[in-house]
């Protein structure tokens, strides 16, 4: 009986070493990031893709941070969609490191129902309330199987500060191009603010994004596959 009932603190333990292990992987591109930035602000995109227009680009039209990243995922849009509209924090998680961006919680492995009706002013949460501030994106517009911009603002009475787009191109065959631009204004006349996104955007963007679109491109094919 007590053997038994150990099964699940060892179950437990195994999941936390698990969770420490795979984070630990992202070290590597931390580290790197500055060094490889012209290289990782344009991962997986065409030049067409880096220098043309992408919805809400007008939206943080100053921004020292500007990266367009893209990924062809072998299944149609609206197969693609659903894994996009449930991201966040506490949601369906963001597919990346769960020990990092969702709180240990597991990313979801499937579609969540209860997050998949959109709607303009939806929050995108990054991470939790801090001192009752919700860090989170607000969906501002979006075309459905199509394209979806994300907006961040410091505080209500203020311009956005960072824009967070999706563009879903159908492909010939059925798959899926599917392109992300984020940009950020650091605004360093408020150099706290300032300093916390430079180190965010600039070393720990490029880990966190990869894993991510290649986890919403493994989702979705392997959805797509045993279908």
């Amino acid at each position: 009986m007590a053997h038994s009932m150990d099964r699940p603190s060892e179950r437990g333990a195994r999941r936390t070493i698990a969770l420490v292990l795979d984070a630990l992987t992202a070290i590597p591109w931390f580290v790197t990031a500055p060094l490889a930035r012209v290289w990782h602000l344009r991962w997986g995109a065409t030049a067409d893709e880096v220098h043309g227009p992408m919805p809400g680009d007008e939206v943080v039209p100053r921004a020292q941070f500007n990266a367009t990243r893209a990924v062809t995922v072998d299944a149609p849009p609206e197969r693609v969609w659903p894994w996009i509209v449930q991201l966040g924090y506490r949601r369906a998680g963001f597919y990346t490191y769960d020990l990092i961006d969702n709180a240990s919680q597991r990313s979801a492995e499937r579609i969540l129902e209860e997050y998949q009706h959109l709607a303009v002013g939806d929050l995108m949460p990054m991470f939790k309330e801090l001192h009752g501030l919700a860090i989170a994106y607000t969906v501002t517009a979006f075309e459905t199987d199509k394209w979806m911009v994300w907006v961040h603002r410091p505080n209500p009475s203020e311009e956005p500060d960072s824009t967070w787009t999706w563009r879903l191109t159908p492909l010939p065959g059925g798959g899926t191009r599917l392109v992300t631009r984020m940009k950020q204004d650091y605004r360093w006349q408020t150099p706290q603010l300032a300093i916390f996104n430079f180190v965010l955007m600039e070393l720990g963007d490029f880990a966190m994004e990869r894993r991510m679109l290649k986890g919403i491109k493994r989702r979705a094919e392997l959805a797509e596959h045993s279908r």
